[in-house]
């Protein structure tokens, strides 16, 4: 895709409760992003649980191409209803955005409306409204393109400060507004704009959620590529090829390993550089080489690196603010969508588990728990090993 679907969600728990009674599912197939936002009746464990459980339904259904009216009929039929206040004990958001052309379709049944907006405006919607065993879900369609904003909410959000800053909540028509006003000047992905909501939505509670509050947004932008050459190829042949794999990719080039560096600089004709000031106790410098972005050593840093994203929950905002290589490397992993990894299999030796065989190695299984922690971060990843 030309353009990529930046999708993030963010929540508050209500206040004395450990879990949330909203969830959130998303899933990125080949043809289409399935998002699902849940709210449980209540809060707690119970609602944590039909959330859950309402989510999983629809997801499973929608991913294996179960049409969605079956899809409706199955959750509605499946979910038994408060027999006190007369209410479905879940409610729900379904997001189906189409890859081809980002056509999309928005199926509600009893949360706040979603919202579309484009060029920092919100657009007016056509729902239509039908009926599946006698409850009413609404229906929209649209077309998304970049720099347009879809924005979904369970019902935290819109009653937030009700009673205590607020004598009827925020209200949908006043976040809309609020999400217009900041655009210019605060937004240019989907975390600012969902983590913006949720901060407003927590003052508003006055740090106090009077119910789970869930915000999940979906920011068409330009995709942000990234490719990483480690590790030298096994044919020494392939060095020139793979130099200018990396120099003709688009978006960000990274080079790790110093063996690598020194095989693109060959190609290059360039000597490469090191930054001595970026040396720390348990990172190696970074070097420089004009057409690369980053060079970094190789398993060290990104061990390294590895580590401080995992310690961020996968957060580029909650990285250490040191800089050094391993800091610069995750930042750019967290911030790419589509991540290659071009991977030469010579073994260093001084790396190598002499218990392991040659086949399996340090590069190898770190490059494997990379992309496992970035692909459910939901970046696209793709490696390649010469």
């Amino acid at each position: 895709m030309e353009h990529f679907l930046d999708i993030f969600e963010a929540g508050l728990n209500k206040h004395d409760e450990t879990l949330c009674g909203d969830k959130v599912k998303v899933h990125r197939g080949e043809d289409r992003t399935i998002i699902v936002l849940s709210d449980g009746l209540g809060s707690g464990v119970k609602a944590n649980i039909l959330a859950t459980l309402t989510s999983e339904i629809i997801m499973t259904m929608l991913a294996a191409d179960v049409g969605i009216e079956d899809v409706i009929s199955t959750v509605i039929g499946t979910l038994p209803t408060c027999k006190i206040r007369n209410i479905a004990y879940a409610t729900f958001t379904v997001i189906q955005i189409s890859h081809s052309d980002h056509s999309f379709k928005v199926i509600n049944f009893d949360n706040p409306p979603t919202m579309h907006f484009r060029r920092g405006r919100i657009l007016p919607t056509e729902r239509k409204e039908y009926e599946i065993l006698g409850k009413k879900i609404r229906m929209f369609e649209g077309q998304l393109k970049l720099g347009d904003f879809l924005g979904a909410m369970s019902d935290g959000v819109t009653y937030a400060g009700m009673g205590v800053t607020m004598n009827y909540g925020w209200g949908w028509n006043n976040i809309a507004g609020y999400i217009e006003e900041r655009w210019r000047t605060h937004y240019w992905c989907a975390r600012n704009v969902v983590q913006d909501v949720i901060g407003k939505t927590r003052s508003l509670y006055g740090d106090s959620a009077g119910d789970d509050a869930t915000f999940v947004g979906v920011f068409v932008r330009p995709v942000k590529y990234l490719t990483i050459f480690t590790g030298p190829p096994l044919d020494k042949a392939d060095d020139a090829r793979i130099t200018e794999r990396l120099l003709a990719a688009p978006g960000v080039k990274i080079v790790c390993g110093g063996t690598t560096a020194n095989i693109v600089a060959e190609q290059l004709g360039q000597v490469l550089k090191a930054d001595l000031e970026s040396l720390r106790s348990d990172v190696p410098p970074f070097g420089s080489l004009p057409g690369v972005d980053l060079v970094t050593e190789g398993i060290l840093t990104m061990t390294k690196a590895l580590e401080y994203m995992r310690e961020a929950d996968g957060r580029p905002d909650r990285l250490p603010s040191d800089r050094n290589a391993a800091t610069l490397l995750a930042t750019q992993l967290l911030m790419a969508d589509h991540i290659d990894f071009l991977v030469g299999q010579t073994v260093n030796e001084y790396y190598q588990n002499p218990l392991l065989p040659k086949s399996i190695s340090i590069r190898k299984h770190l490059i494997s728990e990379l992309k496992e922690f970035l692909t459910e971060h939901r970046k696209e990843v793709h490696t390649e090993f010469f």
